[in-house]
């Protein structure tokens, strides 16, 4: 049986050392040059921020009326159908969720490598070893793994309010280019509205990871109140720091210096302390991506326990450790999986061609909740502000992102939908009827040990 162990503060660290991992250090260089004014810059990062926020209020209105292990899957299962929930886990498995825990151990391996330069296959052990030990404490407990993620989220923050403090206290280096000049100009007039969404696209994929601690439900105490207090403040918690982090940018460095660089942190540290600013951003993001990566390996195995629960998965992974109260064998599976993604490198083709389908599910999720509003059985402890206005702008935002993905890469976004809807010939194996019975009801949790 789960233990309620996480608190209303380990869920809000959750949330923003999940949002928080490498994104911010290098996303303002895409958004700058698709909308090339401060203010326009600023105002992609609060369109961004709000619509996150109306997706986290979705969430969590769902999160209190299905307070249990799986978050999205357990909202698509009830509002539609289980079908549509094993696709969402199925997409997570093999690509969504492991391919994030690849990709963010590989980055975390390559900034930490700054420190002690390695070749590809020292990144590639680096990275499994970030995964392995990981793995390995959130087997152990989920309070284990929740002070770690609290812990990380706090050096994290605290790094970034320093850079914010330093680069308005210190200002550029002397040796460094003023903010007002740079390689090239990019003068207001280059502002058009049309760009305006591609910009807030951007924006929206470095706040991903809002929904994840929906997962872990079952063991949050008091999850009907916490989640949604967690969700709440902790996207608006990181929409301050990524305005802020790039009212720091601006100070230091141009519009058109932040576009043109592939690394905008570690050149506005450059800017402000000289060549050693690039040690700086590497411990930071070193830090930031661990931090995250906990979060991730964190959550998902909850997703996998709930689906092994309704016999969607091996029944082998339902299990939870008789002594440190974990979904154990969901964490080990996650865990190995994830390893072959990083050791091959394989996750790069298949995360950039399934990672938008997300958005497909966070509009049906949306969807669903509207569904679920007029059936009588339905009684959250939370509702969602400005409904039903939030639920369809946030529909239409997710569409707009599957739209634009799918014509900007219509091959890619082809093989991604076609791998995903491969599940359902699996699920039909699997359930071997068109539905499945009701779930049961999960088990109580094991009480809290006394810190």
């Amino acid at each position: 049986m789960l233990s309620r162990s996480i608190t209303a503060i380990h869920a809000t660290a959750l949330v923003i050392g999940i949002i928080i991992g490498a994104s911010i250090f290098v996303q303002p260089s895409v958004i700058t040059g698709a909308v090339p004014t401060i203010g326009g810059v600023y105002a992609v990062w609060l369109v961004s921020g709000v619509l996150t926020l109306f997706g986290a209020l979705i969430a969590a209105e769902l999160a209190s009326a299905f307070p249990r292990a799986g978050g999205v899957y357990v909202f698509l299962r009830e509002a539609f159908s289980p079908a549509l929930g094993f696709l969402w886990g199925w997409a997570m498995f093999w690509t969504m969720h492991t391919g994030i825990i690849a990709a963010i151990a590989t980055i975390f391996a390559r900034y930490a490598a700054f420190f002690h330069p390695m070749g590809d296959a020292g990144v590639r052990a680096l990275a499994v070893a970030a995964v392995v030990v990981l793995t390995v404490v959130n087997y152990v407990g989920v309070r284990q793994g929740s002070i770690v993620q609290t812990t990380f989220t706090i050096l994290k923050i605290a790094a970034i309010v320093a850079i914010i403090l330093a680069a308005f206290a210190i200002g550029a280096h002397a040796g460094a280019a003023p903010a007002q000049s740079g390689p090239r100009a990019l003068p207001s007039s280059t502002f058009t509205f049309s760009r305006f969404p591609l910009a807030v696209v951007a924006g929206l994929f470095a706040f991903g990871g809002w929904h994840m601690v929906t997962y872990a439900a079952e063991e949050t105490r008091d999850p009907e109140r916490t989640i949604p207090r967690a969700l709440l403040v902790g996207v608006l918690v990181v929409t301050i720091c990524y305005i802020a982090l790039n009212a720091a940018y601006f100070h230091v460095l141009s519009p058109a210096r932040i576009a043109a660089s592939d690394r905008v942190a570690a050149d506005a540290a450059d800017a402000m302390l000289g060549r050693g600013g690039a040690a700086l951003m590497s411990a930071l993001v070193a830090i930031s991506t661990f931090g995250a990566l906990n979060g991730v390996i964190l959550s998902g195995p909850r997703a996998y326990l709930a689906m092994a629960r309704d016999g969607l998965l091996v029944s082998w992974a339902a299990a939870t450790h008789p002594r440190f109260h974990t979904p154990h064998r969901a964490i080990v599976l996650q865990g190995l999986w994830a390893v072959v993604l990083v050791s091959t490198g394989s996750y790069r083709a298949l995360f950039t061609r399934v990672v938008y389908t997300e958005w497909i599910f966070f509009a049906l999720m949306a969807a669903g909740l509207m569904r679920l509003r007029r059936t009588s059985g339905y009684s959250p402890a939370y509702h969602v502000w400005g409904y039903p206005a939030i639920p369809i702008v946030f529909i239409a935002a997710s569409a707009y992102i599957v739209v634009t993905q799918i014509v900007a890469e219509p091959v890619a976004s082809l093989t991604g939908l076609l791998f995903v809807a491969a599940g359902l010939p699996v699920y039909w194996f699997a359930v071997r009827n068109p539905s499945l019975p009701t779930p049961p009801p999960p088990p109580p949790p094991t009480p809290q040990h006394a810190d």
